[in-house]
């Protein structure tokens, strides 16, 4: 039973060392982004059965312990501040997935992320983010098919890396409408009223409504006008067109003749409104004039960002933004059961379950997640518990160190009795 002792207080000093090493590799991981920290859990080894007592209660002596598993510390860590909107930090639960050089699906929560040379969304070691793109890029022609704001998040089994041109361009979306309104007066005088109007090309052109030669009628007041679509600085025509408008006695606008002018290719329906809500014809009243279109000029890119939804967001010089790609956050049934492969990178398990996506009331995929850009989270490791745990562990090592001593002069001590 001294032998016993001696191997009994070897395990824990082993067991000790290993829960050290485990709080060790904790501190120095304490300004790792995205580190998870461990407790290490231990477990007594087999009982050495004595005989039965008279009172029928069985005995039996611990033969030491053993470290049973290290745990996952699941707690959100402390979030620092970034000037980089592709840096991101998620709030409560999920993982972010990369892909490693072997082609192996990873899982982090260091979300300290950028774009390449190539534009592909990578972190710091050039390992490829997982997501799903929208579908809306014409690869041919690098443009985008449509301005959609939200990028859906496609199925669990079909993520890929998320890549994205070094050149994109925004179409050009010719006007179709412009509406005028304002007040030209009574007087003999020439009302100009003008608007802007994009071409199939992408071109910005003029739009100008001439008002002159006011009439008076029975119904009220009649003014000629001439449409006019030209370049911006007047050296191209593209289209006139002439018609009529009548104003009713009160000013306010009855009809016209005038319904559309072509823009260099595009027909641009024209709108004067409806009795004061768009031009008018009224005495003693400021001259006045606004007008609207639709349509879009050509834009290029000026780069990608990151909102909170997760998206991957390009923004164009004409202003315009739109949604390519959805960065994917995956879900585990059991976070613990993932397996560290190295920093603060994991891999699935038997034990974690395979990844998962949340859906909304609809049944869409979605994050499931809070995410914060312009942050990323901290390691959760806390110092002052993995200190305390330090110092318990180095009176637990001193306290085994103790019984080898004692069980070793025990062992000697019979061993000079029986010389």
């Amino acid at each position: 039973m001294m032998t016993q002792a001696f191997y009994t207080g070897i395990s824990g000093l082993k067991s000790g060392q290993a829960a050290i090493d485990v709080e060790a590799n904790n501190i120095a991981n304490i300004s790792t982004v995205g580190f998870r920290a461990y407790n290490a859990e231990f477990a007594n080894l087999f009982e050495d059965a004595l005989t039965a007592a008279a009172s029928g209660i069985s005995n039996s002596i611990g033969i030491g312990s053993k470290l049973q598993s290290s745990t996952m510390r699941t707690e959100t860590g402390s979030f620092a501040l970034s000037d980089r909107s592709t840096d991101m930090a998620l709030e409560g639960d999920g993982w972010f997935g990369i892909l490693d050089d072997s082609g192996e699906a990873m899982y982090t929560r260091a979300g300290s992320f950028t774009f390449d040379q190539n534009s592909d969304l990578v972190n710091p070691v050039g390992e490829y983010v997982l997501g799903s793109m929208a579908g809306n890029i014409d690869l041919a022609t690098n443009s985008v098919t449509n301005d959609s704001q939200d990028a859906p998040l496609g199925d669990v089994t079909q993520v890929e890396k998320l890549s994205f041109p070094n050149t994109l361009v925004y179409p050009a979306e010719p006007t179709t409408y412009a509406t005028f309104a304002g007040n030209i007066g009574t007087e003999n005088v020439a009302r100009t009223i003008g608007a802007s109007a994009i071409d199939p090309e992408g071109n910005r052109n003029h739009l100008q409504l001439t008002f002159s030669n006011p009439q008076i009628t029975a119904a009220g007041t009649q003014w000629d006008v001439v449409a006019t679509a030209e370049s911006l600085d007047g050296t191209i025509i593209y289209d006139t067109q002439n018609g009529v408008v009548n104003f009713n006695s009160n000013g306010s606008i009855g009809s016209t003749t005038l319904s559309s002018i072509n823009n260099n290719g595009a027909q641009v329906s024209i709108d004067l409104g409806s009795g004061y809500t768009g031009v008018a014809s009224i005495a003693n009243t400021p001259i006045s004039s606004t007008s609207s279109s639709d349509g879009v000029p050509a834009g290029d890119l000026i780069g990608y960002d990151v909102n909170r939804n997760a998206e991957v967001v390009a923004t164009f010089t004409n202003g315009k933004q739109v949604s390519i790609a959805q960065i994917a956050v995956f879900h585990f049934r059991n976070n613990q059961g993932l397996e560290r492969v190295s920093g603060a990178n994991f891999k699935a398990t038997t034990n974690s379950g395979e990844p998962f996506f949340m859906q909304n009331a609809q049944g869409e995929n979605i994050i499931g997640a809070q995410l914060a850009t312009y942050r990323l989270e901290n390691s959760n490791v806390a110092l002052e518990e993995s200190l305390t745990q330090l110092i318990i562990l180095q009176r637990s090592f001193d306290a085994n160190s103790k019984s080898i001593t004692t069980a070793d002069q025990m062992i000697q001590k019979a061993l000079n009795m029986s010389a």
